[in-house]
């Protein structure tokens, strides 16, 4: 289960496949070919996104 305080690096080394997902979800994670430093939580907030709410998106489709 990920939770908001996961680093971005981590997820991402983990779960490659979300790279592009979290993009769609204006969420970008990866730019100049450096993951984001910090929690994806807190990068969501930087975007002005609902952190709960993805978050819970992201793990019910991690469960897939």
């Amino acid at each position: 289960m990920i939770k908001e305080s996961e680093s971005v690096e981590v997820l991402i080394e983990r779960h490659p496949e979300l790279v592009g997902w979290l993009a769609d979800k204006g969420i970008v994670c990866i730019k100049c070919g450096e993951p984001y430093w910090g929690s994806i939580g807190d990068l969501i907030r930087s975007k002005d996104g609902d952190v709960e709410a993805l978050l819970a998106e992201l793990n019910a489709r991690l469960r897939k």
